[in-house]
Parts: C-alpha cells; structure tokens; sequence
C-alpha cells in the first residue's frame, strides 16, 4: 500500500510537470514574445489567439498522441518480447512503415493519401514479421535488438534509394520521414485521435492478459492463457499505435524506450496502472523535446525525431552498462555450422572474378563500354581514363578488401556473427563530423570532407571505448553502446541538414557512400592504410582466433583478453576511419563479406583472410559498376547497390544466426 502511494505521488509530479510543460509549449513559436508575454497577450490579441487554436494546440495535442501512442506500443513490445531494448524504433517497425510510405508515395500516390494508416501499417507489420522469423524462438534481448536494427539498415537503404532516384516525388517527405509535430490545422488531430484513444482504451481492456504472459508462456498456457492470442493482439495493438504515429508525424524512435523504464522506476508492475503511467510519461518526453527543438531554432523547423534520439542515446547507454552487468558471465563464443573446404580450390575462380570484373569496369567510360581489343590504348592516352576511371576502380577493390578485413576483425573480436562498423556507430560519427566540415566551411576544398570523417571515426572509436574500459570492453556493451552512439550520429545530420538547407540528394548520396570524384592520392592513403594493419592482423592471428571463444578460455591459453581485444577493435577502427573518410558511408561489406568466406572455408583466421579480402572488393568494385552502368549516364551511388545486393542475403544470415550461440 505505501509502495502504491509512493507511486502515484510520482504520477501527479509528472502530470504536474507535463501541465507545465504544456502551457510552455503552446507559448512558444516565431510570433510569441515569450512565456510570460504571451499568457498576457492572448487573451487579447485576436492574431496571439489564432496562433493558439489552429497552430500551437493542434500541434500540441498531436505530440500528446503521438507521445503516448509510442510509449504504450513500446511497452507493449517489450512486454512480449520480454526485451528492455524493444521499440518500434528498434524493431524496424518504423523503418518498414517509412519505407511503405515514400514507395506508395512514388508508386500509388493516391492509395498513400487515401489509406496511409493501411500503407503504413503494412510496412510495420512486414518488419515485426520479419524479426520475428529471423530471431525464431531465441529471447535474448541484445539478438533481439540487433536483429531490428539489421532490418531497420535494410529498409533504410531501400528508402534512401528510393528517395535518390525519386528525388522530386518524395522532397516533401524529407523533414516528416525525420519526425516533426509541425501542424498547420486541425487535420492530423482529427485524423490521429480516433485511431490512438481506440486502440488505447482496446490495450487497457485487455491488458491482465499481458500480466500472465510475463509469468512465462509455459506458466501463462497453464493458467489458461492463450498465449498466440495474446501475443497477436500485442503485436497488433503496438503497430497500429506506431504505424498512425507514422503516418500523422513521422517515425519518431527512443520514446517507446525511455518511457516504459521510467514508469516501472515510479513503482508500477501491472499493465494497468503503466498504460496510464506511459500516456502521461510519453506525452511529456515528446512534448518536452519539442520545446527543446524551437528553443535551439526559433526561425526553422527541427525534426523533433533527431532530438529524441539525442535524448535517448544516453539513456541507452545507460541500459548497456546494466544488460552488460547482467550478461558478462554468458558471453562466449560463435559456434555456427559450416562446410570446410580447401581453401586452393577458391583461388582460381576468384582470380578469374577479380580480373573479369576489373577490365569489364575499366572499359566503361561513363556511356559505353570500350571493346577490350582497344581498352590499352584507351587507358595508355585517355587523359581521363588514366586520372579517374582506373584509380577509382583500384580504390573500389582496397575499399571492399578493408571493410571486409574490419567487419572480420570484429565479429571474432567481439564475438557477434552481426557486428560491423556501422553497427558500433563508427561510421555514425564520420559522417556527422563530415557533414559538420562541409557546414562550417562550405568554400574549403573537397579534401576536407575525408579529413572530417577520419576525425569523426576516431573520435567516436574513443568515446566507444572509453566507455566500455570499465566492463573490459564487453562485446554486449559495446554493440549496444554502438547503436546508442548511431542513433545520436543520424540525429545530428538530420539537424544540419535541415538547419542549414543542404540539398538533400546530395547529402544522401555522401551518407549512402559513392566511390566518385577518387583519384590517385586517395589510393596511396588507402594502401598505406592496408598495408599498415594487414601485417600485424597475420601476426596476431592465433589471438583473434583464441578471442572468438570464451573470455576464460582466452585468459586460460595466455591471451590478455582486454588488452588484446582493445587492440584489435583499433586496428578495425583504423580500416573503417580510412573508408569512410574516402567513400563516405558503405555498409553491409563487413557483415557479408566474412559470413560468406567463413561458409565456404571456415572459421581460422589465416584460411578465412585471403578469401574474405577478395570478397569484399568483388562485392565492392561490382556494386560500383552496377551502378555507373543501370542509369547511365546518372550514376546510383555504390553503397546503395551493395544495400540491395546484400539484403536476400543479409536476411539468409540473420536467420542462421539462430544457430549461433553466444553462451
């Protein structure tokens, strides 16, 4: 009883504190005066007062729905999945229902308009079956979170290639697909409201049944549960929750995350009393970090999404350094079923594949291919060819050997079949100090692009780092601390993009990564890069083969398991750093390229290396020439096609890993 009263004591301080937060909201905006001004004005400027009802309210009472609906769908989701990780943000819902929208919206414009709940809803629902299929039966909350965040990397990619070929079709999506309560009526309000307060007095009603399920589905099937019942109706409740959300305001992450944890520390354990808790909590947090994005810019539109992942990322820290604790003792190794076979038998067909698809990509010029009989000539006396054609095709191929080496380093390292370099936010970090560069100083030479990349990985690297020393850099605490760092990397570019009126297409094309505009000096940085790191890879191979396994078998065969690992995620970053400061954003190299040597040849480190390299720069210097090739003269950018390349295949994988056990 004292427990209760303890509770809704907090509850009336947050309803407090959200009726504060509301009467702020609504007095800001580019014609109010301040807080203060305005309560004193509007009850007699009839030009105050229009602001207020068609402006202001609507656009608050939208972030209350939204708010809501968010924390309600994300508590639900981690109720099932029993994951403290879960969102519709981290389970790709919000990425599938986005991508439906801009591929409606290009394709079926007026089937988006008319049903954009059942376009987005179905885009949700495509994803929430898709991690459900590729996680199966495993619980583990951080398979769990990095399954979602695969499939959220793979609609994303598909949006972003949609968005650059359509680029006049979806511009008006640009600020809405970053989230924004931006509301010039009462027509989102109208079209929101029937939809959320349904579905959340429908969630309420049925809500004890949930209560069971966190007993276990064994002991809830036992009381008379039925179990696929409950859980279809979770599921259903939370998607349609985020997919009006969606529709009405755009993907918004990392409210369904903080909320639920906030309402279970005020006390409150049956689903009951947190439906109540979360529509207050997640109303709150999103109109609170509205307020904050009109005070940082008071003379633009922010995408409020970027700040609640701002917001969010630390607090996902936070949950890595507790799961971590948590899970320390479980971390193992990767044990996965694969075919050895002789390594000699590959070398033949892979040379034959490199030297194909180096001449067939040296021979295109741009509009057409060159007959191979004239393509010595051509290279020996076109000026352009020999500055541009055949340094970019060189660097495709080192670019695709790196980040296959890096993603191959790392999932030995850290023990995880799905890490990568864009997974720990590497690559995060390299594009918002680029996009910073290009911002701050927009008349310096192109150069400066790199140079900010390779600032923004290693200093991400650090921060990475530093926080995972306490833990001895823990596999679980650094991919989560990777995606926390991710998510806050996405939300700055966002913001720069928008606050300073960068052209979109171009903006993607660099975040998607493009091997364009490299030439010969881009090519001696990155041999010297490879040639750097590879030697001491072959040297401490034995080590990063011992690593894979558990941390005792590591420390009992005389490996120093945190001082090697630290060393080897260096050397990892180093590779990554040197890739995107060349070609920007590629991802999905260094998560296939080793998957698929490590099936044909195994798992030792000296048989997989050599066959992991060319991999990755046959995957790489294809995609390039895919996508100089399908619309010429207009060139798709190379990370995109390795996106679509990958993804039957990403998806193949994520479903093996279930036979992967971290133990």
């Amino acid at each position: 009883m004292r427990a209760m009263k303890k509770s809704v004591a907090i509850l009336t301080g947050y309803i407090a504190l959200f009726a504060l937060l509301g009467a702020i909201h609504v007095s800001q905006g580019q014609a109010s005066q301040g807080f203060l001004a305005f309560w004193r004005e509007v009850w007699h400027d009839e030009q105050q007062m229009n602001f207020l009802l068609y402006s202001r309210l609507p656009r608050f009472l939208i972030g209350c729905l939204a708010g809501a609906a968010l924390a309600v769908a994300g508590m639900l989701l981690q109720s099932m999945t029993r994951n403290p990780l879960a969102s519709a943000s981290t389970l790709g819902i919000h990425a599938g229902g986005y991508f439906f929208v801009v591929l409606f919206t290009i394709f079926l414009p007026s089937l988006s308009g008319q049903y954009p709940i059942l376009v987005t809803m179905a885009g949700g629902i495509l994803a929430a079956l898709l991690v459900t299929f590729l996680v199966g039966r495993s619980l583990d909350p951080v398979r769990i979170a990095l399954t979602g965040l695969i499939v959220t990397m793979l609609f994303s990619s598909f949006t972003s290639a949609l968005q650059i070929l359509f680029e006049n079709e979806v511009s008006g999506l640009f600020l809405w697909g970053s989230g924004t309560l931006l509301q010039l009526d009462w027509s989102g309000v109208q079209f929101a409201w029937p939809w959320i307060t349904g579905t959340l007095v429908f969630a309420w009603l049925i809500s004890r049944r949930f209560d069971i399920l966190l007993l276990g589905d064994e002991a809830a099937a036992g009381l008379g549960q039925n179990v696929t019942l409950t859980k279809i109706l979770g599921w259903l409740v939370a998607i349609l929750l985020a997919s009006v959300t969606v529709a009405a305001v755009g993907p918004i992450g990392f409210v369904g995350i903080i909320a639920p944890h906030l309402v279970r520390l005020m006390g409150f354990r049956l689903h009951r009393t947190m439906i109540i808790g979360n529509i207050v909590v997640g109303a709150a947090l999103l109109v609170g970090a509205d307020i904050f994005v009109r005070i940082i810019s008071k003379s633009s539109e922010l995408p409020v999404g970027a700040m609640t992942a701002i917001i969010g990322g630390p607090w996902l820290v936070y949950l890595a350094f507790k799961m971590g604790a948590a899970t320390r003792a479980r971390a193992g190794s990767l044990v996965g079923k694969v075919r050895i076979r002789s390594l000699a038998r590959f070398y033949p067909l892979v040379i034959i594949a490199v030297l194909v698809l180096i001449t067939i990509s040296l021979s295109f010029g741009g509009t057409r291919f060159t007959p191979i009989t004239e393509l010595p000539h051509e290279l020996m006396y076109n000026r352009y060819a020999w500055d541009f054609r055949v340094p970019r095709v060189i660097i495709s191929f080192l670019i695709g050997m790196m980040m296959a080496l890096s993603g191959l380093i790392l999932q030995n390292v850290l023990r995880n079949p799905l890490a990568d370099a864009s997974v720990l936010g590497i690559t995060s970090g390299a594009n918002v100090v680029a996009m910073l560069f290009l911002i701050v100083f927009p008349q310096a030479p192109y150069l400066f692009v790199p140079m900010g990349a390779l600032l923004g990985a290693l200093i991400t690297m650090m921060i990475v780092l530093a926080v995972s020393a306490r833990s001895g850099f823990q596999p679980i605490n650094l991919l989560l601390m990777g995606i926390a760092f991710s998510a806050v990397g996405a939300a700055l570019v966002q913001i720069f993009l928008v606050r300073n009126n960068l052209h979109a297409s171009q903006a993607l094309t660099w975040l998607a990564g493009s091997t364009y505009g490299t030439s010969w000096h881009h090519m001696w940085i990155v041999l010297a890069g490879l040639l750097l790191v590879l030697p001491l890879v072959l040297y401490h191979a034995r080590a990063i083969d011992v690593l894979s396994f558990s941390d005792e078998v590591s420390t009992g065969v005389g490996v120093g398991t945190s001082k090697m690992r630290l060393s080897m995620i260096i050397l990892a970053v180093v590779l990554s750093a040197v890739s995107v400061s060349v070609v920007g954003s590629i991802g999905f190299i260094g998560l296939l390229a080793p998957h698929i040597a490590r099936q044909l040849v195994g798992p030792k480190t000296l048989r997989l290396l050599p066959l992991t390299l060319c991999i990755g720069g046959i995957l790489l210097i294809s995609a390039d020439l895919l996508g100089r090739v399908l619309l010429a003269p207009k060139e798709i950018s190379a990370g995109i096609i390795v996106s679509l390349i990958g993804a039957p295949y990403l998806l193949y994988l994520l479903k093996q890993t279930n036979k992967v056990q971290l133990k």
